[in-house]
């Protein structure tokens, strides 16, 4: 097992920054490139490199390869609540292309699917617009593989094995987070969404579900309000789902050991299969640990026209909320029906090296975070 974290590094509770005025202190914020900002982090640093040295063998040793997509790419993706970071290309001529860095490689990578690769990971940034936190930065580092022929829960146990290498390199016992603590050793618990929100809510979830998709929004926002959370006129069922779900159900799973939650409603999985024994749901599961949402998993849909109706409708939405439209990737589209069937899973690497050190933020676990 790797070396511990040094006892004298505080990661969870960082030293305070310099303030202006003080000797040496440069502005109101150190920057991470302070020497004793940098002293500090180093640890944790070195864990996640250890990590993804880590990652990188278990993955050669099973025969995946690894594939390394380009980030600029026609369509960043086509999910209502993802924004996207654009810019144009200008050639010789100086005619103009619009062009945008990918949210994740899931378009390459199925591109590669239908190539003819038939099992690869990617371990590179993506980049997403309007998220910065304590688990979020505009560039991040996504961990994403596909298995050929695999179902979608066969990951569940590749995911696990990745989690507990993460714990080894930070030498951890277990995963940790504002107080509360993960064990990535452990089986994880499988739960599916409509049980947990049973469970965690008090909320019939499947009542409101319809094999159409036109699932009852009224009925779910009964519910909601029960709950005493905020409801708009213009909620529609999939941001009441978001706001239970965000509420009540998240800050509960990954205590103890990791939570897997599967079996999402199919419109909330845009790029899944639906499930062949009840089309209310759909080949989708999430990973938590310590509350915190870590990996995103399909059976892929391989329908073309079934796609571009979810692409089309996920757009719908995110214009009415946000006044904008992602492209849809016609070469993607076009690869799909291709595709052999499969199973993917996106990993986010920064949260697990978090978790796995106790570091609190997403920040410091990142060799050049965004200032």
């Amino acid at each position: 097992m790797a070396s511990r974290i040094p006892p004298h590094t505080n990661v969870e509770n960082p030293p305070a920054p310099r303030k202006a005025g003080q000797p040496g202190a440069p502005a109101a914020v150190s920057p991470f490139w302070d020497r004793r900002v940098h002293e500090d982090r180093r640890p944790l640093l070195l864990a996640r490199a250890r990590t993804f040295a880590a990652w990188r063998k278990w993955f050669t040793d099973k025969d995946f390869l690894e594939v390394d997509p380009n980030a600029l790419q026609a369509s960043p993706g086509n999910e209502a609540h993802i924004a996207a970071f654009a810019t144009d290309f200008v050639a010789l001529d100086g005619a103009r292309r619009r062009l945008h860095l990918h949210a994740s490689p899931e378009f390459a990578c199925k591109k590669l699917l239908a190539a003819g690769e038939t099992r690869i990971f990617s371990l590179g940034h993506v980049f997403r617009n309007g998220e910065r936190g304590p688990l979020h930065q505009p560039e991040f580092t996504m961990l994403e593989w596909y298995r050929v022929g695999a179902t979608y829960r066969d990951l569940i146990a590749d995911a696990s094995a990745l989690c507990a290498l993460a714990a080894q390199a930070a030498g951890a016992d277990v995963f940790r987070h504002r107080g509360a603590v993960c064990d990535p050793f452990a089986a994880p618990e499988r739960i599916g969404v409509c049980e947990a929100f049973v469970r965690h809510a008090g909320v019939d979830l499947a009542a409101t579900l319809r094999p159409d998709g036109a699932n009852d929004r009224d009925a779910l926002a009964a519910m909601a309000a029960s709950l005493g959370l905020r409801v708009s006129a213009d909620d529609s069922w999939s941001d009441l789902f978001s706001k239970i779900l965000s509420d009540r159900v998240e800050p509960r799973l990954g205590m103890g050991r990791m939570s897997v939650l599967d079996e999402y409603p199919a419109s909330e999985a845009a790029l899944a299969r639906p499930l062949a024994e009840n089309p209310c749901l759909a080949e989708r599961f999430e990973i938590y640990a310590c509350g915190v949402e870590i990996a995103n998993a399909f059976g892929e849909l391989t329908d073309a026209q079934e796609q571009r109706r979810r692409f089309v409708a996920q757009m719908d939405a995110r214009e009415r909320l946000y006044g904008e439209r992602h492209p849809i990737d016609e070469d993607f589209l076009a690869a799909l029906a291709h595709m052999p069937q499969a199973s993917g899973i996106a990993m986010g690497a920064d949260r697990v090296v978090m978790l796995a050190t106790g570091a609190g933020d997403v920040a410091r676990v990142m060799w050049t975070p965004d200032p």
